[in-house]
Order: C-alpha cells, then sequence, then structure tokens
C-alpha cells in the first residue's frame, strides 16, 4: 500500500511502506526528461542531471555528498530517461533525515559553478563514447531513431556534442525554474518509514520548492518510415534490434503489450530464447521487450549473433513474428507469462529502490497509481484473444523495423530479408 499526501504548495510527497526491511529510499521524480528539449538544447537534461551532485549550500561539493552517503553506507545515483529524471538516496533507516537532507540541498541549493561545468564536459563526453564503443547500447539508440525518427523520443538522451560543449550555468539554472516545480516533482519514501515520518522530513527539507510548470513536451504523432539502418562497422559480432511500432503505456492493451513481449522473448522459456538460442545455438543473447511512453511506445528483439549468421537470425526473428501474429499464443504461454510478470514485480518490490520507482513514477506519470493488488488486477485480466489480436495487428511485415551494427554492408539485402 502507499499513502499520497501534499505539503502547502501542493508537492506530492508519497510513501511506500514495507514490513521487514531495514532501508529507506528518498527518491524525488521530476517531469524533466529529455524528450522536453528542443533541438538546440539537447543533452542539457542529462547534463543537469550530472551537475546536481556537484553540491549545495550544506554538501558544497561531490566529496561532500559522496562522503555524507557513503559515510553511513549509503548509496546514491541518478538517472534520465525520455519521461523523467531521478535522484535517490538509499540508506538504513537510522540515517533517512540525513539522506533526505542531502538530496534537499542537491535539488533546491544547486549553483552549478562554472568549473564544474567545464570538467564535467569531458566526463559527458567521455561516457557518450561509451556508448559509441559498445554496439548492444548504440544498436538500441539507432532502434529508437529509426523507429521514433526526427522526434525528442527518436533522440538518445545524452544529447549532441554541440550541446555538451556550449551550455552553460544559466541555461541549467533556466531549465530547472521551468521544470524542477512543486507540480512537476514527486517525493516519494520507501521502506522502513511511515507516512508521519516521511511527511515531517518532507515539510522540513522540500518546503522551498514552488513555482509552476513551464514547458510541455511535443505529443507524439508518427512513427518513421524508414525500415532499416545500418551501421557498417568492424566488430566481433553482429548486433541487431529487430522491432515494430507498439503502443503507449495508456492505451487499453497496456499489458498485454508486456504480455506479448515475454511470450515472444521475454525469459529463457520464450520463443526466441528456445527457438533460436536453444535450438539453434545462434547467438549468446536474445530478448524481446517493449519500450512504453505515455503517447508512443515500441516492441523489439535483440540479439547478437556472429557475422556469418546474420540473415538467418534475421530470418528466424521474422519467423516467430509471423508465426504468433498468425497462430497467435497458447493458454499455457498466456498463463506463464502472467505469473513471470507478476513474479518479477513482487521480487523487485522486496528493493526499497525498486519500490520508490514502482509508485513514484506512476504518481508523476499516470492518471492513477495502481498499488500491487491493482497492478495484478490488470495483468489477469488480459484476455488470449486480447493478446492474439494484438500481435496480429502490431507484427505486420510492413511496420518491421531493422537495425544492424557489424561488417555487413548490403542494406538491400536486409531490407528484404524483412519485407
Amino acid at each position: 500500500m502507499f499513502t499520497l499526501q501534499r505539503l502547502p504548495s501542493g508537492l506530492p510527497v508519497l510513501t511506500a511502506p514495507s514490513t521487514g526491511v531495514q532501508s529507506v529510499t528518498v527518491m524525488v521524480f521530476a517531469g524533466a526528461g529529455s524528450r522536453y528539449e528542443a533541438q538546440k538544447e539537447r543533452g542539457i537534461s542529462h547534463f543537469l542531471e550530472h551537475m546536481f551532485f556537484k553540491g549545495g549550500k550544506k554538501y558544497r561539493s561531490t566529496k561532500e555528498v559522496s562522503a555524507a552517503i557513503e559515510g553511513v553506507g549509503g548509496d546514491f545515483n541518478a538517472f534520465t530517461g525520455k519521461e523523467y529524471a531521478g535522484y535517490y538516496v538509499k540508506v538504513s533507516a537510522e540515517h533517512v533525515t540525513l539522506a533526505t537532507d542531502v538530496l534537499s540541498d542537491m535539488l533546491i541549493n544547486a549553483s552549478f559553478p562554472a568549473e564544474e561545468i567545464e570538467k564535467e564536459r569531458g566526463v559527458i563526453m567521455e561516457e557518450e563514447r561509451m556508448y559509441q564503443d559498445t554496439p548492444m547500447y548504440r544498436a538500441g539508440w539507432d532502434f529508437e531513431q529509426l523507429i521514433f525518427g526526427d522526434h525528442p523520443l527518436g533522440w538518445d538522451t545524452i544529447g549532441t556534442e554541440e550541446v555538451i560543449r556550449s551550455v552553460q550555468c544559466g541555461d541549467f539554472l533556466a531549465h530547472k525554474k521551468r521544470l524542477y516545480t512543486q507540480d512537476n516533482l514527486v517525493v516519494t519514501f520507501a521502506g522502513h518509514i511511515t507516512d508521519k515520518n516521511a511527511m515531517a522530513l518532507s515539510t522540513e527539507y522540500f518546503a522551498p520548492i514552488g513555482g509552476k510548470k513551464g514547458d510541455k513536451f511535443i505529443p507524439f504523432k508518427t512513427y518513421g518510415k524508414d525500415q532499416v539502418f545500418l551501421r557498417t562497422k568492424k566488430t566481433e559480432q553482429a548486433h541487431l534490434v529487430l522491432g515494430v511500432p507498439g503502443i503507449g503505456a495508456l492505451d487499453k492493451d497496456h499489458f498485454a503489450h508486456k504480455l506479448l513481449a515475454i511470450i515472444l522473448g521475454g525469459n529463457m522459456s520464450s520463443r526466441m530464447f528456445l527457438n533460436i538460442r536453444e535450438a539453434k545455438g545462434l547467438c549468446y543473447y536474445i530478448s524481446t521487450e517493449v519500450d512504453s511512453y505515455l503517447d508512443a511506445g515500441a516492441l523489439s528483439t535483440r540479439a547478437g549473433v556472429d557475422q556469418s549468421r546474420l540473415h538467418e537470425a534475421i530470418g528466424l526473428i521474422v519467423n516467430e513474428y509471423d508465426v504468433c501474429a498468425a497462430k497467435g499464443v497458447t493458454d499455457e504461454e498466456l498463463t506463464r507469462a502472467k505469473d513471470f510478470l507478476k513474479g518479477r514485480v513482487a521480487l523487485s518490490l522486496e528493493d526499497t529502490e525498486e519500490r520508490a520507482h514502482y509508485y513514484g513514477k506512476q504518481q508523476l506519470l499516470y492518471p492513477e497509481v495502481r498499488d500491487i493488488p491493482q497492478y495484478f488486477a490488470e495483468i489477469e485480466k488480459v484476455t488470449k484473444g486480447q493478446v492474439n489480436a494484438l500481435a496480429k495487428r502490431l507484427l505486420t511485415h510492413e511496420a518491421h523495423r531493422l537495425v544492424v551494427i557489424g561488417q555487413e554492408e548490403n542494406k538491400a539485402k536486409l531490407e528484404s530479408l524483412i519485407a
């Protein structure tokens, strides 16, 4: 269960207590993901995430921030996605006041010193190069661009080198003022804590947050038209992502979308794993997953294969899509997928960080927050007919999108394999 309260400013405070744990995660969500960016500011959301850790008034540097949290054995980090960013500190329950103090100081009192901005430019450029040199990451980025096109959902979160090298303190302050406001944040406490204690800590440490959200993201309307993107590169393996446009998180078939991906390639008993990895010995990794944004989505299968067997792998994945679209899924597959999804959610929520993420993300993005029984009920409501209809609608050859990174040079051949 969870409790939702609000400070006098309107800032939501969500508490998700958990019995049998000794940790607390304090997490702040901001509706400030990269899809809020214009072309001229691509990457500022991610860069800003880095800069918050440079310190505030009380904890004045990265060293002081890390020393305070690590000094009590705690953990802290942040992330920037397409639709939201998050910042968290996880500590034993006795140190929750410290965690709240550090996190609030970072977010409220960040000053973005010029010398720290200059240093962090290099850090982010090295992060970008790391991803460029990791084909598994790069293929995913290329697939997002292929399927979502020239829209912020199709842009990689890390941004452009031009923005990374040019953004200044004033840009960060303006971005923070525009999006880090009481109506665009959620403070979440999860673990060994009461809602009364969470509210008291929020009142003491987050009360200064005010303002009004000054920006909306651009709605998504049209998926990219190109079907193949090939990045010819000298790699040991060929890496591929083959998928289709999917559905958004608010769609009535959202849970059917998740279950379809699990049946296709979500675990070691899935079709992709058994029929391609196990039966053919064709790849080390293969998996199918969904991306679900508020107004768009994708279903994709990714794999790493020997260069000489790339075409075979693409053909086999296409065949699995075709069979699923034509014949649907079985009762047994659907039951296993439901139990798998519920089990994974239940296990993850034993971690207070995951628990905070589960509830806080919903409060920030969605019209309602589903507790665990409600979430499981939505999973159980999905019928075989619903999954089959969705598979038939999504898994068409016209919808196929393919990204390949490897030594392949013949784009026309790849196009023929998915046609």
